[in-house]
């Protein structure tokens, strides 16, 4: 459209309007900016929110057509995450125009630092940044909408409460920020589920250790997460986390994985990051481990939830650990740095924590068990939200917050050593501090006498699951029968090798014995000395420390004839295990054989045992099964099969899991055509004389079905003629009287016969035909006809009596 001389498309007319309505300014309609707000933002648009209403109605009390949400509905921001922010109007209401800002409560827009964070385009068809106003977003054309969506990046740490205000146009009606339902207020949280800020952690000022028990309760089950809940492979793998110094992060928000994060998140193997916690050295004070669990959620009066027991001090005062919920393309849960000291200079009593899980950005899956789709680059670690993705099994297009997949417990059941802050936390803590104490004293009578204990027994767990160890003392004297003698044994829980929180138990080794003799009389050989443990550890573990060695020995160098000169021994092989106990070995060559010819004596190959790292036992790491395969038939019943390949590295261990299946499958039934018996004999002639016939049957052992052909006849009948029958001597009178009968006869309705009358003799009716002689797969009826009365010049076999047969249910079984 033309405007005197100037051309303007409707987009700026329509935000000129939109301009107009928000000032109050009628001055004219071409997309101008008042001088008035120019002079007074310095470019900036705190005009935005000085707008009053316009239109018929004004201001509209108890206005919630319109709604501003984000997504999960934060009361807080987390510094520098990134969140969904979504502006809809209810049914039937619809808006034209909108703006979008975000305030630092207090400020009124006139400075560009009153604004916090900072929005993203989605979709530039509904939106723009505003073109006088930068921190705003406004709409890209003037058409009715229902919805629009941008991203905001919260602020950096320290920016305080911020206010989300939206302005809706709607005709010539203006729905203001300050209404509640445009206006989102939310303010700055300093840390959820560990994740970091900018803030630096404070020096723990604690005095002595505190000892501590973390149970994870996982509530990733069907029941809470039915979207694509994986039933046949769902577990949490291996935990694995420590106590720890600020100087070293396992994992961290908005931080990047590291290769042990990463085995962890793919494979559900804790192996790597476990050596990457060991090689921190004194950074780390305890290894926190838990087996992993399969199913991922049973009940508890079914299966314990799993805990384990680690120590904290004034330095390493930080709790990390990660689980990984399998199957899935790398997601976790897990506590990033949780601080145990307290401000008061004393041990946190009890942190319980809802954990949802996080994406470790090393792969780019979106569903459960989506294929392997390494991230590039490696993106970093965040929380999982419901809109992250439509096949995402957390998707929920409302932006709802993610129903939490576990929760972790730290409660702390002891302290050590002389606590500096003066006032305990509360009553609880003193008495579990004294019963601490009075656990170690020695509560024998003294009218007992007992030997000493014995040293504790190995324990009954060979993992990080608790068990127990045993130790024992005799009775010696019962000095006062009266008193009674407490008990001779002793037990106390214990975990296998590797799981202890303390270095208190080590081996104590007696000295070496004196080096035996030289394994040869004459040159180069080898002797050894050995020694013995006088104490295993306390806790029960194995001791490692070795109890034998060699060296090198030579007698007489220069013996002769039968000496030999060998080299200095080689290094040593790699060990033959990756894991556990295995063997190495060590060459040497002989350099000058003896002079005599003789067979040198020397030893040239040297073996002994080594141990590497405990081997870990770790749950197999498989591929999605494929599809189903087509079935092995066209109709009727068959099987198909699927298949999935094993994803773990080799030298993790076998796998026992299968890597194919097969089931029955069911195709439209095949046809299936009648099936008949043999024919039977042939029946006796219906007629003692003159022509009758013959029947035989055959009965049907299976019906057509599915198309199959027809069943034929079950009944053949042939003509049979025995003899011709004696008329007699019979006058023609008789004769005549006899055609007439059989006359009659032929024209009476139906079938059966009457009464007949053959020559000589008079028959009574057919009598009824009998029972079936099978109630199915088919049997024989019979009927009689017999000799009512008998002339005296019947001829003998003119009157026989007479029986007809027909096949009867001849339907299969």
């Amino acid at each position: 459209m033309r405007i005197g001389k100037i051309k303007v498309n409707r987009s700026e007319m329509w935000r000129a309007g939109v301009l107009l309505l928000l000032t109050g300014c009628v001055c004219a309609s071409v997309p101008e900016e008042p001088a008035d707000r120019a002079a007074t933002s310095d470019g900036y648009c705190s005009w935005i929110t000085r707008a009053q209403p316009h239109g018929a109605g004004g201001r509209r009390e108890g206005f919630n057509e319109f709604r501003l949400r984000v997504e999960g509905d934060p009361e807080h921001y987390h510094p520098g995450s990134t969140y969904r922010v979504t502006l809809y109007a209810t049914n039937p209401a619809y808006f034209r125009g909108f703006t979008l800002i975000t305030l630092k409560e207090g400020h009124n827009g006139d400075h560009e630092e009153d604004y916090a964070g900072n929005f993203q385009i989605i979709d530039e068809e509904d939106t723009q940044f505003m073109t006088n106003c930068p921190p705003a977003v406004t709409e890209s054309s003037p058409r009715r909408r229902t919805r629009i969506q941008v991203f905001w990046t919260a602020p950096p740490s320290g920016s305080g409460c911020v206010l989300l205000k939206a302005s809706i146009v709607q005709r010539k009606i203006i729905s203001f920020q300050d209404e509640g339902s445009l206006t989102k207020r939310m303010c700055e949280k300093e840390s959820l589920y560990g994740e970091t800020t900018d803030k630096p952690l404070l020096d723990c000022c604690a005095c002595g250790t505190a000892k501590y028990r973390v149970t994870f309760y996982g509530n990733w089950s069907e029941k809470l997460h039915p979207k694509d809940y994986p039933r046949r492979a769902n577990h949490w793998s291996a935990l694995i986390g420590a106590s720890h110094s600020k100087n070293y992060i396992l994992w961290e928000y908005g931080g990047y994985a590291s290769d042990g994060v990463k085995q962890v998140a793919e494979l559900g193997s804790p192996v790597k990051m476990e050596e990457e916690i060991r090689q921190k050295g004194d950074e780390v004070l305890t290894v926190i481990k838990m087996k992993a669990q399969w199913p991922a959620w049973q009940p508890l009066n079914v299966r314990a939830a799993p805990s384990a027991e680690f120590s904290v001090d004034r330095t390493r005062h930080l709790m990390s650990f990660l689980t990984m919920l399998g199957p899935s393309p790398d997601w976790n849960v897990g506590l990033s740095s949780e601080d145990l000291c307290t401000r008061e200079c004393g041990w946190v009593q009890k942190v319980v924590q809802d954990l949802i899980p996080w994406d470790a950005g090393t792969d780019s899956g979106v569903t459960y068990e989506s294929p392997n789709k390494p991230a590039a680059p490696q993106e970093k670690i965040r929380p999982l939200t419901s809109l992250d993705h439509p096949q995402s099994p957390f998707y929920d297009p409302e932006g709802g917050a993610i129903t939490p997949v576990a929760r972790v417990v730290v409660e702390r059941i002891a302290r050590k050593g002389e606590q500096c802050n003066i006032v305990p936390d509360n009553v609880d803590d003193i008495v579990a501090d004294i019963a601490q104490e009075e656990k170690e004293e020695d509560d024998t009578p003294e009218t007992c006498i007992y030997s000493n204990w014995s040293p504790w027994s190995a324990c009954s767990s060979s993992t990080c699951e608790k068990g127990k160890r045993m130790r024992q003392r005799m009775l010696k004297a019962q000095l006062d029968l009266s008193v009674p003698c407490p008990h001779t044994q002793d037990f106390e829980p214990c975990m296998g090798p590797g799981c202890s929180d303390e270095d208190s138990s080590t081996c104590m080794m007696s000295e070496w014995i004196t080096w035996s003799p030289c394994s040869v009389s004459c040159g180069a050989g080898v002797r050894s000395r050995e020694r013995y443990v006088k104490q295993f550890p306390d806790d029960g573990f194995p001791c490692t420390l070795p109890t034998e060695e060699t060296e090198p020995c030579t007698v007489n160098e220069d013996c002769f004839p039968s000496s030999c000169l060998v080299t200095e021994w080689g290094e040593w092989d790699i060990c033959s295990a990756t894991c556990g106990l295995g063997m190495k070995r060590r060459e040497r060559m002989v350099k000058m054989p003896p002079s005599d010819g003789s067979i040198c004596g020397a030893e040239v190959v040297e073996a002994e045992k080594c141990m590497m790292p405990e081997c870990h036992t770790i749950p197999c790491l498989l591929s999605p099964w494929s599809d189903w395969s087509d079935c092995s038939v066209t109709c009727g019943k068959g099987s198909r099969t699927r298949q999935r390949i094993l994803k773990s590295p080799a030298e993790l261990g076998e796998c026992s899991e299968e890597l194919e299946q097969m089931e029955k499958c069911m195709l439209p039934e095949c046809p299936m055509d009648c099936m008949m018996s043999e024919w039977s004999e042939w029946s006796e002639c219906s007629k003692s004389c003159g022509k009758g016939h013959l029947i035989r049957t055959r009965m049907i052992t299976l019906e057509p079905q599915f198309g199959g052909d027809p069943c034929p006849e079950t009944m053949q009948r042939k003509t049979c003629k025995i003899k011709k029958c004696n008329q007699g001597r019979l006058n023609s009178d008789e004769r005549k009287r006899r055609k007439e009968d059989r006359k009659k006869r032929r024209n009476k309705q139906g079938r059966e016969e009457s009464a007949d009358e053959l020559a000589g003799c008079k028959m009574k009716p057919w009598s009824g035909w009998t029972d079936c002689t099978k109630l199915c797969g088919g049997g024989i009826q019979e009927r009689l006809m017999t000799a009512r009365k008998r002339f005296k010049n019947a001829q003998l076999n003119s009157c026989k009596d007479r029986k007809e047969i027909r096949a009867c249910n001849v339907h299969p079984c």
